[in-house]
C-alpha cells in the first residue's frame, strides 16, 4: 500500500481522475513516501473522513472521554536553538517566512483510533500503528474547472480579551499571512487563471480539550487551464510542499527547515485527500500525533519571520498541542 515512488502516485491520481474513479491518497512532506487507494470507502485498513464523507464505522463511536492528556514540551532553550537557525536564514535573506516545527512527547488513555473518532475536525485520517491527524486546514479543492485553497496562518487563544481584533491587527501576523497568500496565489497560477482572493483573513473558532483557539485563514480560487481538471496528480504534487507549512521561497526555506529541525517530518505537514469521482478535497496533515515504538509525539509548528519573537513562537507551538474533543 505504501510507496516510495511519488511519480507512480501522481500517474494513478491522473488516471483515476480521468476515469472518475474514487481514491484516497496521502504524500509525506519530503515527497519520499505515500499511498493511493482505489475505492477507499470499500476498505477499512485506513480510516478517513473529509467534511463528513469517509469510512469511519458509525457503530463504533467512542462514548467515554478520558480527561488525561499529558505532554512534555521541548525546552525553551532547545527551541531557541532551532529558532536562531531559522532567524539566521531570514536575516541573510535566504527566506522571508519559514515554518518551524517541533515534536512534543504526549501520553493519554485513548487509542489513536479513539482520538480520530472523537475529534471534531473537518479532515481526519488514521493509519494504524503510525499516526492520527485531525486537521482544520484545507490544502486544495478541485471541482470541475474550479480550484481553491485555504491557507491557515495565525493562531491565538480565544479567551484573551479582544482576541480577534488583536490577531487581525498584529503586524507580524499580518505580514506572515500576506506572504502565504502571495505564495499560494503564485502556486495556483501555475495551473489556473483568473486567480483571486475570495476571502481574506477570516476567523475560525476551534474547540480543544484545553481551551478554544482562533485560527486565521484566507480563501483563494482560480479556473483551471485547458484539461488540467483531469490531471489531479500533476496539480496536487506540482504544488507540494504546501506553502503554509514550508515558507517562501520554498527551495531555500526547505534547506533552512532541514538544518533547524534535524530530522524528517514524514507525513506530518504532508497532504492527504479524497476524490469521490467528481470533487477532490485535500488537507494539510497538521494537528498530528504519531506513534514511534511505544511512545507518542504531537507535532506542531508556526511561521517565523524577521519580526518574530522567540518566546511568543514557543508559546504558540505549545498552545497547538491539544485534542479537538
Amino acid at each position: 500500500m505504501f510507496r516510495t515512488d511519488i511519480n507512480d502516485i501522481r500517474l494513478k491520481m491522473n488516471e483515476f481522475g480521468r476515469l472518475n474513479k474514487p481514491f484516497l491518497f496521502a504524500i509525506n512532506f519530503e515527497m519520499t513516501e505515500g499511498f493511493i487507494i482505489e475505492n477507499p470507502l470499500s476498505q477499512s485498513d485506513i480510516l478517513f473522513e473529509i467534511n463528513g464523507r469517509g469510512n469511519i464505522p458509525k457503530t463504533k463511536m467512542v462514548e467515554e472521554v478520558s480527561s488525561r492528556f499529558d505532554y512534555q514540551p521541548l525546552s525553551y532553550t532547545d527551541y531557541k536553538k532551532k529558532f536562531d537557525i531559522v532567524l539566521d536564514g531570514l536575516r541573510k535573506g535566504d527566506s522571508y517566512l519559514t515554518n518551524l516545527t517541533v515534536k512534543t512527547r504526549v501520553s493519554f488513555d485513548l487509542f489513536l483510533e479513539d482520538i480520530m473518532r472523537m475529534s471534531k475536525a473537518p479532515y481526519k485520517l488514521f493509519v494504524p500503528n503510525r499516526f492520527v491527524c485531525f486537521s482544520p486546514e484545507r490544502f486544495v479543492c478541485i471541482r470541475g474547472s474550479k480550484i481553491s485553497t485555504n491557507p491557515m496562518k495565525g493562531t491565538i487563544d480565544a479567551s484573551i480579551p479582544d482576541a480577534e481584533n488583536k490577531i487581525l491587527n498584529d503586524f507580524k501576523e499580518t505580514a506572515e499571512h500576506n506572504t502565504i497568500v502571495d505564495l499560494l496565489r503564485n502556486d495556483l497560477s501555475i495551473f489556473a487563471q483568473n486567480v483571486q482572493v475570495d476571502r481574506f483573513r477570516y476567523i475560525d473558532r476551534i474547540g480543544t480539550n484545553k481551551q478554544a483557539i482562533l485560527q486565521v485563514s484566507s480563501e483563494i480560487s482560480g479556473r483551471l487551464k485547458g484539461d488540467s481538471s483531469k490531471k489531479l496528480g500533476d496539480i496536487v504534487i506540482g504544488m507540494l510542499p504546501a506553502g503554509s507549512v514550508s515558507g517562501a521561497p520554498k527551495e531555500e526555506t526547505i534547506r533552512i527547515i532541514q538544518k533547524a529541525e534535524c530530522e524528517p517530518r514524514g507525513f506530518y505537514t504532508g497532504v492527504f485527500g479524497y476524490y469521490d469521482g467528481d470533487t477532490l478535497d485535500t488537507a494539510v496533515l497538521i494537528r498530528y500525533i504519531e506513534k514511534d515504538g511505544d511512545k507518542y509525539y504531537f507535532r506542531s509548528g508556526g511561521g517565523i519571520t524577521a519580526y518574530s519573537d522567540c518566546k511568543s513562537e514557543y508559546e504558540e507551538v505549545i498552545e497547538k498541542v491539544y485534542l479537538p474533543i
